[in-house]
């Protein structure tokens, strides 16, 4: 089985749109916090050779590793392997239904 860490920052839009896929292809992956500024993120740039986020890195994907940055070449490369669970529409309903707003999530841990 395919090791997935996703590199990300739980403030960008284009992360949430990953680990909600993630979430609707019932795939597990270990979250790979990263700094706020692009030019700070050494780590990633080291482990990836890219700065930016979202970045999925496989491991041991068909024998190789893959590494994918950007919401639109992880999602296609992600719906090409991957299979939804049944219960994907669900989750996707909840996420609409239930996914606050930056800013209200900023009000309830400041508030």
């Amino acid at each position: 089985m395919a090791v997935l860490e996703l590199w990300q920052a739980e403030w960008c839009p284009h992360s949430h749109k990953v680990r909600q896929r993630l979430t609707e292809l019932g795939l597990d992956f270990v979250g790979r916090q990263v700094p706020a500024e692009k030019d700070d993120r050494d780590e990633l740039a080291a482990a990836t050779g890219c700065r930016g986020i979202p970045t999925l890195v496989c491991a041991d994907f068909r024998g190789r590793r893959e590494v994918l940055s950007g919401e639109e070449q992880i999602i296609p490369w992600l719906d090409r392997y991957f299979d939804e669970r049944p219960d994907a529409a669900r989750h996707r309903a909840r996420a609409r239904a239930e996914v606050r707003l930056f800013d209200e999530v900023e009000d309830l841990v400041h508030g």
